[in-house]
C-alpha cells in the first residue's frame, strides 16, 4: 500500500527550501515530485508509509511557502486505469519545468485524474 499528497504553492525558486525538501524525501524516504521555476508551484510526495508522507508534508509547511495550499490531504493512493502495477517507488526528489511535463508523470504514476480535481482542472 502507498500513500501519497499534492501540495500548491504560489512558486518553487530558492535552492535553499529546495535542498530542505530533498533532504526531508530522503530522511523520510519519500518519492517527490516538484514543479519548480515559475508560478504555479507543485509538489507531489507518495511513499510507503503515511507517517512518512505526513512528516514531509508537514516539514514543507514550515518552510512557509507563499501561497501553500494542502490541495489534497496525505491518503491512500488508489491507482487508475487498467491492472497494470504501480511504478517502482524510488525515493528521492525529482524537478520538472513544466505542468504539462509534472501532468505526464501523473499519467505514468496512474494518478492523473487525481492530479486533475486537485488542481481544479476537471
Amino acid at each position: 500500500m502507498r500513500f501519497h499528497a499534492l501540495i500548491r504553492t504560489h512558486h518553487i525558486t530558492s535552492r535553499k527550501k529546495v535542498a530542505a525538501l530533498k533532504r526531508a524525501a530522503d530522511t523520510h524516504q519519500c518519492f517527490v515530485l516538484l514543479r519548480s521555476g515559475g508560478c504555479p508551484g507543485i509538489m507531489y510526495v507518495e511513499g510507503r508509509d503515511q507517517t512518512n508522507v505526513e512528516s514531509w508534508v508537514t516539514i514543507v509547511r514550515k518552510l512557509r511557502y507563499k501561497d501553500y495550499q494542502l490541495v489534497t490531504r496525505p491518503g491512500v493512493l488508489e491507482a487508475e486505469g487498467d491492472t497494470e502495477p504501480l511504478p517502482s517507488l524510488e525515493d528521492g526528489l525529482s524537478e520538472v519545468d513544466s505542468v504539462k511535463e509534472f501532468g505526464e508523470l501523473m499519467s505514468k504514476r496512474k494518478v492523473w485524474n487525481w492530479w486533475r480535481k486537485g488542481m481544479g482542472y476537471a
